[in-house]
C-alpha cells in the first residue's frame, strides 16, 4: 500500500506499547478510506505481492549498479522497503552544494528529481530515494543525477 501511510506491527509488548506512545504524538488517525483498503490488503487476494517484489527486486537491481557508476556517488544493497540510501559525499565540496539538503534543493529545483535528503533521516551527506516508482522515471532520475555529478566534478 504505497504512500498510504498505514500499517501494522507484531513484536514484543513493551516495543509495542512504546510505538504506539511515539505515534500518538506524531500522526493522525487515517482516514476511512485507507481504513478499508489496508483491511483489503489483508484480507484479500495476495497475487499482486509476488508481482511486486519482483518488480521492485528488478527496480532495485537496476537502481543500485547504476548509483555506483556515478562518480562522487556509492550505495549499498538495502536490506529492505523500496528506498536506496546512496552516499554522496563525494559530491559535497563545491561553493554552492555543501549538504545533502543542498544537493537535494538542487536536484529538484533545476534538474526536476525529487530525492529527500538523509538529513531527515539523521545522516548528513546521504539521500533517499524510491525505486517505487515505475522503471522509466527511475532511470531519467539517475541520468540527472550522474548529470549534476558529472557537472559538480568538473568544477
Amino acid at each position: 500500500m504505497t504512500g498510504w501511510r498505514i500499517g501494522f506491527a507484531a513484536g514484543p509488548k513493551p516495543w509495542i506499547d512504546a510505538m504506539g506512545k511515539v505515534q500518538s504524538h506524531t500522526t493522525s488517525n487515517p482516514c476511512s478510506i485507507a481504513q478499508v483498503a489496508a483491511t483489503e490488503a489483508i484480507k484479500g487476494s495476495q497475487e499482486s505481492v509476488a508481482i511486486m517484489l519482483a518488480e521492485y527486486k528488478r527496480r532495485r537491481d537496476w537502481l543500485i549498479p547504476a548509483l555506483n557508476a556515478i562518480p562522487g556517488v556509492s550505495c549499498q544493497e538495502p536490506e529492505g522497503a523500496f528506498y536506496a540510501f546512496p552516499c554522496i559525499k563525494g559530491l559535497l565540496h563545491g561553493s554552492r552544494i555543501k549538504t545533502a539538503d543542498d544537493l537535494a534543493a538542487v536536484l529538484l529545483e533545476d534538474y526536476h528529481v525529487a530525492v529527500t535528503s538523509g538529513a531527515a533521516f539523521g545522516v548528513d551527506g546521504y539521500l533517499r530515494l524510491s525505486y517505487a516508482a515505475s522503471m522509466e522515471t527511475i532511470v531519467k532520475g539517475v541520468d540527472q543525477i550522474g548529470k549534476l555529478a558529472g557537472e559538480l566534478l568538473v568544477h
